[in-house]
């Protein structure tokens, strides 16, 4: 197509010659997404043109070129390798203040070895002091089991009964796509027979846990968020994080909502609902693990489980008031998991506080299955919360322009946050450049793209498109567009950003930025029935650091 200059490709200088101070002249690109909010009519007209033999593919051509997908990525040239996964040599340090877990211990023992980090008989109250409302943690149900103050029976029974009343008309909160009673409370049965022997097998036994319909666990369907994915593909086994929950003696509650094939950050599903936000129903949860983050900021949760490939967990943690923890590549085992991004998209947690992201990283993390090799051995170290002793000298590197491409409101509570962690623990803040931001993002859009068409093709091409929601459907359409040469460029930028982060780590300890650029946004009714396309607001949420913890 002649739409295209060589005189606009990028050429990058060598990642060793970017200067990445707080003096560089390297210029902050902002994202500059150019594509219209779509819904309703319109979105199904879009789609329409877009899946036309020829028409369809010069719109997707223009697309990426507006977007500047062609000039960073397609077309760009470099001198470095791709660097095909998020993995690189690293110094074994000392690691300070923190406990290290051996490597043949059950997760159940890892468990426990996680609760004597953390501060002894904790009432820590999670939720509004002015409110009635408040947070149950994993400790909070621990203490009441087996001070007999309620037992896990009781607890699935007023659960049950709490997603009956949010699926009512008048909320309409859409937390699961699938939860089946029955199984609730055999598991919850189960769990209090064995406290009423005194014989509970961790602090997780009885604590109900919900689990994104993007990782298996019986006896349910993996749906991803579609109407027909299931059905191509059976569910046989829990996956290795689901069973390893299990045998701490979690109560698995059920399949959370999601945003169809995680292809979007709104979490607005038109299968199954909006899995709408606990502190205005009016607003969006974020995606795509929206019905993770929705159950445990309502409370009914002290923990569900995530993945996140470009930001799925952390967002709707963001957005919804709560802990999202992505753990580094391969830290838990994938197997078990919708294989929709190999080498960015990882099992998180969501979490009502940092203590119970902790437990719950404890249960599931360590040795990988024999059919995922890697070569790293992931050493666990849980951090002692329950230390007196303060960890000094901590180094926070902050791009300022980065730092403060968010809402006042944002950049406001943020820097509140740093000035408090350096007067309390006296760390100090270093400015640096964080180099081709938007050239990571785009490579990041790139690479998921590529990996989700690739992992989902042999069942498109037995698919029925029409059983797709119209923004997948776009979603899919545009990620199909992308070359191998694409692919290969997006590595290769890859291999250049895990250089700029492992030099800026060289000299701090911790790279800070608020995690979205903006606050939860309106759900608008032309999107409840056939979902929408706002790549605009999706990029504000997506402009922070998920995008590098996503791709490195």
């Amino acid at each position: 197509m002649g739409f295209f200059s060589t005189e606009s490709k990028k050429v990058y200088q060598p990642a060793g010659a970017v200067d990445l101070s707080s003096d560089s002249n390297e210029t902050y690109l902002r994202a500059n997404v150019k594509a219209p909010r779509l819904a309703g009519l319109v979105v199904k007209i879009f789609v329409w043109i877009l899946e036309l033999r020829i028409l369809g593919p010069l719109v997707v051509y223009i697309l990426k070129r507006d977007n500047l997908i062609h000039k960073l990525i397609s077309f760009a040239e470099m001198e470095e390798p791709p660097a095909f996964l998020p993995e690189h040599l690293c110094e074994d340090i000392e690691e300070r203040e923190s406990s290290f877990v051996e490597r043949d211990l059950s997760p159940s023992d890892q468990v426990q070895q996680a609760v004597q980090c953390l501060p002894l008989q904790s009432e820590t109250v999670v939720g509004d002091p002015a409110s009635s409302f408040r947070r149950w943690t994993i400790q909070d149900y621990a203490r009441a089991y087996s001070s007999r103050a309620t037992t896990p029976l009781v607890v699935a029974e007023r659960f049950i009964t709490a997603v009956k009343d949010s699926s009512k008309p008048d909320l309409q909160m859409s937390f699961f796509i699938n939860h089946y009673v029955e199984d609730i409370l055999r598991q919850a049965t189960e769990s209090t027979l064995r406290y009423e022997k005194g014989k509970p097998i961790s602090v997780l036994d009885g604590v109900p846990i919900a689990v994104k319909d993007e990782i298996d666990c019986m006896p349910y369907p993996t749906t991803g968020g579609t109407k027909w994915l299931h059905n191509m593909r059976n569910c046989k086994n829990d996956a290795c994080c689901v069973s390893r929950l299990r045998s701490c003696g979690a109560i698995i509650v059920g399949k959370t909502n999601m945003h169809e094939l995680g292809l979007g950050t709104s979490g607005i599903n038109p299968h199954y609902g909006v899995a709408r936000n606990p502190y205005d129903t009016s607003k969006v949860a974020g995606g795509s693990s929206s019905g993770s983050a929705a159950v445990v900021s309502a409370g009914l949760c002290p923990v569900a489980l995530g993945v996140d490939g470009g930001g799925s967990v952390r967002m709707p943690a963001a957005l919804c008031g709560v802990v999202g923890f992505k753990p580094t590549f391969r830290r838990i085992p994938h197997s078990g998991v919708l294989p929709l991004n190999w080498t960015v998209g990882m099992v998180g947690i969501l979490a009502a506080t940092v203590e119970d992201a902790l437990i719950a990283y404890a249960a599931m993390s360590g040795d990988l299955p024999s059919n995922e090799p890697t070569a790293l051995l992931p050493r666990v170290n849980i951090p002692l919360l329950k230390s007196t002793h303060s960890i000094s000298n901590v180094k926070l590197a902050k791009y300022g322009e980065w730092f403060n491409d968010c809402n006042d409101e944002i950049r406001s509570c943020c820097n509140q946050a740093l000035d408090r962690l350096c007067m309390q623990y006296g760390w100090k803040t270093m400015e640096v450049t964080v180099p081709e931001i938007e050239v990571m993002r785009l490579a990041h859009y790139s690479t998921i793209g590529s990996e989700c068409t690739a992992s989902l093709g042999p069942l498109l091409e037995k698919l029925n498109i029409k059983e797709s929601g119209w923004d997948a459907r776009v979603a899919l359409r545009i990620y199909r567009s992308f070359s191998s040469k694409e692919y290969l460029n997006a590595q290769r930028i890859r291999n250049r950003q895990m250089h700029f982060h492992m030099k800026i780590f060289k000299k701090a300890d911790v790279i800070v930025t608020p995690t979205t650029g903006v606050t939860a946004y309106p759900i608008k009714s032309d999107a409840l029935k056939y979902g929408e396309l706002d790549y605009i607001n999706g990029g504000f949420v997506h402009r922070k650091l998920q995008r590098a913890k996503s791709f490195l």
